[in-house]
């Protein structure tokens, strides 16, 4: 067998239900690596056309990496792509946990999903045998209660990666949930794979991953232990998860505040992670292998908030949209927020985001208690931001469907100037970074090919002056050295705003978690990325190779939504981002202008070959040994 990876995809067809095995060469496997380069090539080829997102035409493929499954740090990923529903181009998510690592263990690198089965189905990969079950016993429950039956009637030791009840009712950003807390979210893949009647996939297999050099590898995991004190970021996302940043973010004045018009929340220390460590903290969860332990586990017993920590707890963003973005401090209820989208399998941006967007057009006067159902949906209300959560997922009454919508679509429903209070590109709420002062994210958000996302490219703070040699060390490595001054969004800031892209885009296609290989403050740089990469593979990759398997990924997911109808057009930010914050932190008075906006994605699109409509030029494509593509 190949060291790393198994040789073998899972081909399931569940119109007429048939699973085949399909065993590439070597050559497809470096020249994708996997994860959703690899997922693109399925995609573009065997969905045609102008496909319903929801229509059994749609192909989800759910991909690991050529090293999932080795004993290393940050390698336990998975990535879905399929047609979104939200914004009708590529949807693209990745999750972590313990489903990928035990992918590859049961016999296979990834699955292309295709057809609708005729009745609720589970797809079982025991010890290399996949097989088609029925799933009606498993709909109507929530995540963990699925979770129990399957561990029962398969293996206790299965992983399982499941849709929700909210995609069973109807809610357009449903993800998929695996450990009943792990998402792949924000692009819809709950409801696409809830469209096909496939209510989960459970694998289970204890075949090892072959590693070429097993001392190399050793050599690097050892550095991990040691490294994690010495980093400063590191030791903060250890100790206090990726809440750690609530408090940094807010001092800067980009910790969204009231549905994005403020970039600080007065209240912000009662939702902190510190805070999380010292109240509310049960243990810190991990993903196979890894010494990170960023997870957060929480538990509530008292009050009116209980929390189970069988679903884990709030991450930095779940933190934001359904705290600061709503206005709320409340730790406890926030967790209980984060607990029923775990329940239900739904994105926490969206749904959370999507409240505060209903908040502000309750207390605009767009909407009035008639249409939602009674709630007095102010700024700061738990119970009603509670109500309204549990109404989306349920899809209880007009206000809960509209909600599952989408903030975009109930914007287009209510009317009345209610877009301008919109945070949506692509149909997906904007994450709880602000692109008024991270100004490269400006670029990254309007671009990006499934919406405005933050884990698509490197932060501002770590290229503007005054960054330590730390991470302009490693920012060398992919050939940027000249930080720009604070704010700004020069050209050289779209620069690092597309290498910073394409590096995350490789980690998205080999499948390595972008908070232990990275650019700049991770636990390991670019040139520990290709030795890990080549002490598993027994290649000889180098950086630059790495590099163009993100250039790849990139240009297949514009040239899928090109096909799609997608392009220019399409690749710019909501009005709300064009007006001045409000409030009186560091950025109060910020907004982007028109015009710095469209001249650097003027700028973008060149240094990505791409069209003056945002496609791939047939030049870049064949450069990139993608002229299938064209």
């Amino acid at each position: 067998m190949p060291n790393g990876y198994n040789g073998k995809i899972l081909h399931v067809d569940l119109t007429n239900g048939s699973l085949t095995v399909e065993e590439p060469n070597e050559a497809f496997y470096r020249k994708y690596l996997g994860g959703s380069a690899m997922g693109m090539y399925y995609i573009l080829r065997d969905m045609p056309k102008g496909a319903n997102p929801l229509g059994p035409e749609n192909v989800l493929t759910l991909f690991t990496g050529v090293t999932t499954g080795a004993a290393i740090s940050g390698q336990s990923r998975l990535n879905a792509n399929a047609k979104s529903p939200i914004s009708g181009g590529i949807g693209d998510s990745q999750s972590g946990g313990f489903f990928p690592a035990e992918l590859k263990f049961a016999g296979f690198d990834g699955i292309v999903i295709k057809g609708k089965a005729s009745k609720p189905t589970y797809l079982a990969i025991i010890e290399g045998k996949p097989e088609l079950r029925d799933a009606s016993h498993l709909m109507g429950r929530l995540t963990g209660e699925v979770d129990d039956i399957i561990h029962a009637e398969v293996d206790p030791k299965a992983e399982i990666l499941q849709h929700g009840i909210g995609a069973e009712n109807g809610v357009l950003f449903s993800s998929l949930c695996s450990m009943s807390n792990r998402h792949n979210g924000r692009t819809g893949m709950g409801l696409v794979m809830a469209s096909k009647n496939l209510k989960a996939v459970v694998v289970r297999g204890k075949k090892k991953v072959n590693v070429a050099d097993p001392k190399a590898l050793t050599a690097l995991n050892r550095i991990g232990p040691k490294a994690i004190p010495e980093n400063g970021d590191m030791d903060g996302l250890a100790k206090h998860g990726t809440a750690v940043i609530v408090l940094f973010n807010n001092t800067i004045g980009t910790l969204p505040g009231r549905n994005y018009n403020e970039g600080q929340f007065e209240n912000c220390e009662p939702i902190s992670g510190e805070k999380m460590t010292e109240t509310i903290l049960k243990e810190r969860d991990t993903c196979y292998a890894c010494v990170v332990k960023c997870k957060r586990v929480v538990e509530v017993k008292e009050g009116p908030h209980k929390v189970d920590p069988r679903y884990g707890g709030p991450e930095y963003e779940t933190l934001g949209t359904f705290g600061s973005y709503c206005g709320i401090d409340d730790l406890a209820a926030i967790s209980l927020a984060n607990q029923i989208c775990n329940e239900y399998a739904v994105d926490s941006i969206a749904a959370g985001a999507t409240i505060s967007f209903a908040m502000e057009c309750y207390e605009k006067g767009v909407i009035t208690k008639e249409q939602t159902a009674g709630l007095d949906l102010k700024f700061g209300n738990v119970d009603a931001m509670l109500k309204a959560l549990n109404m989306m997922v349920k899809g209880e009454g007009e206000f809960g469907k509209t909600l599952g919508m989408g903030s975009e679509r109930a914007a287009a429903k209510w009317g009345k100037g209610s877009d301008e209070f919109l945070t949506t590109v692509k149909g997906a709420e904007a994450p709880a970074h602000m692109p008024q002062a991270k100004r490269s994210l400006a670029v990254i958000y309007a671009i990006n090919p499934f919406g405005a996302d933050h884990q698509s490219s490197e932060h501002d703070p770590y290229y503007e002056e005054g960054v330590g040699d730390f991470n302009l060390d490693r920012l060398k490595q992919i050939g940027l050295g000249s930080p720009q001054p604070a704010y700004s969004l020069t050209e050289e800031k779209v620069r690092f705003a597309y290498e910073t892209e394409v590096f995350y885009s490789m980690l998205d296609s080999a499948e390595l978690c972008q908070f232990v290989y990275g650019p700049t403050w991770t636990l390991y740089d670019g040139r520990d990325t290709v030795n890990m990469m080549n002490a598993v593979t027994g290649w000889d990759l180098t950086l630059e190779e790495l590099m163009t398997v993100g250039r790849r990924r990139l240009s297949l997911f514009r040239a899928f939504n090109a096909r799609e109808g997608l392009g220019r057009k399409d690749d710019r930010l909501p009005k709300k981002f064009y007006k001045a914050l409000q409030g009186t932190g560091p950025t109060a008075g910020f907004a982007l202008t028109h015009q710095e906006v469209d001249t650097a994605i003027d700028h973008y699109y060149k240094l990505a070959g791409l069209n003056a409509d945002g496609a791939p030029t047939r030049e870049t494509l064949e450069a990139l040994d993608l002229a299938w593509a064209a």
